[in-house]
Formats: structure tokens, C-alpha cells, sequence
């Protein structure tokens, strides 16, 4: 059947929540990955609840049209971007917060919310849901749980897998499938949970989410060490995992990064710091001062120039704007194209030095950042996208920096997905078993090949 049957089936099912205007559909083509391929789809479905998702889906697989689920569109690996001619569904709208119970701690969610406005929701609550992308502000929920993100705070307290309870996931047949349960324990059955948490769209569309909270943390203490280089703040870092200490926050920001989020903010640090770490402790009173301490320690014995304790909660959100707004300052320096790439912790201060050595070899900027507590980074490659032949030697140092973490006995991706961008080095990494075991599971949930095809295998 044409897309014109199909997109009158759909109107006739759904109304006005269909989206036809060209201009309106053109919006809603990519993420904010580079060099990945989008295609414009024929409609966009503005979902409002579930039956909305489950309708689109069935008109679709009747009419063999394939299906892109879509969040905040703020991914970086084309994960979200649409198919010539397919349906967009986007969850925008589904963004309210169902249930929050205190006693089970659990929230109730739909996907359109955003991570930051779901973590104030609970914490007016007294509760607490640690994960938290550098990009909570603009991430929704639904785009968290599509790539098992993890963010800043899950050195100690981990990645959104770790908090889900339970789904309710549209099938590609358009079936509405609930997993888990909201007991704190239970294993009856396969873990299909845990198999739609990552799976980027692809075994089907997630309508609802029970998410499990912790009681609110502590005040955290808050710390930043200089370097004169990476290397060095990396086996502080190094020092630190090797400890018994867990901080709740341990990042590494290189010297390229600093001085662009420093430009952009008016930070304060002088341009010799070749590098900053950024370490926080929410222990509980004297464990908590304890714990700063000895983090302080290791880092001092690594060659820190200078490591200063946050005076108060205002001088901790300044720090930590050092870090989360890295992005932001180096898209006022031009195109850029953001890795991530996860390490052992121990390889650390190789992935920097290979980094710097790409740069150099690739002839491209490359500032680094990343979750240093669990080895995941994202060296991220600034260039001029006007420029062919730099533009060609940036996704060339990006390529070579995933290998690079895979020569080190890491992964292609700790929490960006695989998406479009990075389909052929999964093979690499997985191998053809892992690969043949991939397809089996993507054949069995979606036997015509709908659901955000062309994607992660």
C-alpha cells in the first residue's frame, strides 16, 4: 500500500494528534548526533498516552511502515533519527510523573518527562533517583531508559537499570506488554525488564515506567583538584578507585575542556591547569569529612596543584558547571562530535595519552571529559564542518578513539547507544555469536523489521 493509505488510516484512527505539515515534519528528522543518516518521515504521531502508541503501531505493521520512537531528540548517536518515509512516534507529550509513593519509594512515570524534572518531583517527596546525564535538563526519561544512560553520580550509585522496577512497552505488533513488578524483589520468568532498558527503540516502544528511588542523600562535600596534566589527574583518579573509598561523583575534565567551559563562563582558572578533577562525598557526617579527605590525599600524592574544598552549596553548583556545561562551550567553537567510550579504570591514563596522540596524528581538536569513577568518557572532536577534509579527519580521530577503547579492553558505549553511528564496530566488539544472539532476540519481538531499523544491529 502507498504511505498516502497509510497516512489516511492513521488520521482516520488517531486525529488530530497526526502530523502532515512537511515543515513540521522536517523538525522532527534527527538527534544531535553528526554523520549519521535521517530520512523524513511521512507523519508524526504526537502521542498523548499509550492507546495513542499502540493504535500508531498497529496501523503501521498493517501497512508495513516502519516506526521511529522519539524523546527529547537529544542523543548523540542518530538512535532517534527518522526513516524515509516512516512514522515518527513522539512521546513529547507523554510527560507526566503518574504516582510517587514514598513508602515503596517508587515513582510512576511517563517517558516525556524530563530526568532533572522528575529528580525535583521526588526530592519534594524527601526521595532520591540517582541517575543523572550531564544533559538532565533536556533528557527525558524514555531516551534514559532507550540507552541505559548513566550520568554523573553513578560511580557509586549506578545506571538506570539499576532503578527499574517495571514497563509497559507497545510490541511491534501494537500488544501492550507490562514486565518486572513493583515488589522490591522478584524473578519469576526471563528478565524482560532489563532487555528493553537499552535496547534504543528497537524491541519495542516504552510507555511507562516504575522507577525505584533511595531516600535523599546528603549534602554532598565537593572538591576540585588542578593539574598541570591529564596524565597525572588520571592516576589520581586511578589512586582513588583503588581505595576503598566511594565518592558519588568523580569526573575528569582535560585541559582543551576546561579553558573552553572556562572562556564561556568566566570560571576563574588560570590557563596553566592542564587539568581538573571534580570528587564529592555525601556520607553522613564524620565518614562523610573523612572520606573528602582521603580522596583530597590521593589526588595531592598524584602531583595536584592546588585541591579546594566547595565553602558552600553555591561554590559546588559553580564547580560542577565546569563540567556539565563542557558541551555547550566547545558548540560555540564549532561542529561537534561526541564520543563514549568506557574503559577499565586502570587503563584511564592510556585512553587520555591515545586521545592526545589521535589529536595530534588526526589534526583536530579533542577535548576530554567523563565519568572518571567508572572509566567512561567523551573525548569529544571539534571542527569545522564547512571544511571536507576536516570533517573527514574528525570522523576519522572519532573512529579511532572507539578502537582505541576497545584495544584497551573497553566498550564502543557506556550510555550514548549505539545507534546509527556505531553499527559496525558492534560486531567488532561483540562477535558473530554475540551478534547471532542479537538478531535471534530482534527477530522473535519484531519479525517484519520495524522498529527503528537500520539501528544498533
Amino acid at each position: 500500500m502507498s504511505n498516502d493509505a497509510f497516512v489516511q488510516a492513521l488520521v482516520d484512527a488517531l486525529g488530530e494528534v497526526v502530523v502532515t505539515d512537511p515543515d513540521r515534519l522536517a523538525s522532527y528528522r534527527t538527534d544531535r548526533a553528526m554523520f549519521c543518516d535521517a530520512g523524513t518521515p511521512c507523519a508524526v504521531v504526537l502521542a498523548r498516552e499509550t492507546a495513542d502508541v499502540a493504535e500508531a503501531v498497529r496501523v503501521a505493521a498493517a501497512h508495513g511502515v516502519p516506526v521511529v520512537a522519539q524523546g527529547a531528540r537529544s542523543g548523540l548517536s542518530g538512535a532517534a533519527n527518522a526513516v524515509d518515509g516512516g512514522l515518527v512516534i513522539a512521546l513529547e507529550r507523554m510527560d507526566r510523573v503518574l504516582e510517587i509513593d514514598a513508602d515503596e519509594r517508587l515513582v510512576v512515570t511517563q517517558p516525556g518527562v524530563f530526568n532533572a524534572d522528575l529528580s525535583r518531583a521526588v526530592a519534594e517527596q524527601g526521595l532520591f533517583y540517582p541517575p543523572d546525564p550531564s544533559s538532565w535538563e533536556f533528557c527525558t526519561i524514555g531516551g534514559n531508559l532507550a540507552t541505559n544512560s548513566g550520568g554523573l553520580c553513578c560511580v557509586k550509585y549506578g545506571v538506570t537499570t539499576d532503578y527499574v522496577l517495571a514497563l509497559e512497552v507497545v510490541l511491534a505488533s501494537g500488544e501492550v506488554l507490562r514486565t518486572g513488578r513493583r515488589t522490591v524483589k522478584g524473578v519469576a520468568g526471563y528478565d524482560l525488564t532489563r532487555l528493553f532498558v537499552g535496547s534504543e527503540g528497537t524491541l519495542g516502544i516504552i510507555t511507562e515506567a516504575t522507577l525505584r528511588l533511595r531516600p535523599a542523600a546528603h549534602r554532598p562535600r565537593t572538591l576540585a583538584a588542578t593539574f598541570g596534566s591529564v596524565h597525572d589527574a588520571a592516576e589520581g583518579i586511578a589512586a582513588i578507585t583503588r581505595s576503598a573509598v566511594i565518592p558519588n561523583l568523580l569526573e575528569l575534565i582535560d585541559g582543551t575542556s576546561l579553558h573552553a567551559v572556562n572562556d564561556a563562563f568566566h570560571l576563574g582558572f588560570e590557563e596553566e591547569v592542564g587539568a581538573l578533577v571534580l570528587a564529592q562525598s555525601d556520607a553522613a557526617g564524620l565518614a562523610g569529612e573523612e572520606e573528602i579527605a582521603e580522596i583530597a590525599g590521593h589526588l595531592r600524592g598524584a602531583g595536584a596543584y592546588d585541591v579546594v574544598l566547595a565553602a558552600d552549596e553555591a561554590e559546588a553548583a559553580l564547580l560542577l558547571t565546569a563540567r556539565r556545561e563542557v558541551l555547550t562551550a566547545f558548540e560555540a567553537m564549532g561542529t561537534t562530535m561526541v564520543d563514549d567510550v568506557c574503559v577499565p579504570r586502570n587503563r584511564i591514563a592510556d585512553l587520555v595519552d591515545g586521545v592526545e596522540e589521535i589529536a595530534a596524528k588526526r589534526e583536530v581538536v579533542v577535548g576530554v571529559v567523563g565519568h572518571a569513577g567508572d572509566g567512561n568518557f567523551h573525548p569529544c572532536v571539534i571542527f569545522d564542518a564547512d571544511d571536507p577534509d576536516e570533517a573527514a579527519r574528525a570522523r576519522s580521530a572519532f573512529d579511532d578513539i572507539m578502537v582505541l577503547g576497545l584495544a584497551l579492553g573497553g566498550t564502543i558505549t557506556g550510555e550514548h547507544g549505539v545507534g546509527v553511528l556505531k553499527r559496525e564496530l558492534l560486531a567488532r566488539e561483540l562477535g558473530p555469536v554475540g551478534m547471532a544472539v542479537q538478531r535471534a532476540v530482534k527477530d522473535a519481538l519484531d519479525p517484519q523489521g520495524l522498529l527503528n531499523p537500520g539501528k544498533v544491529l
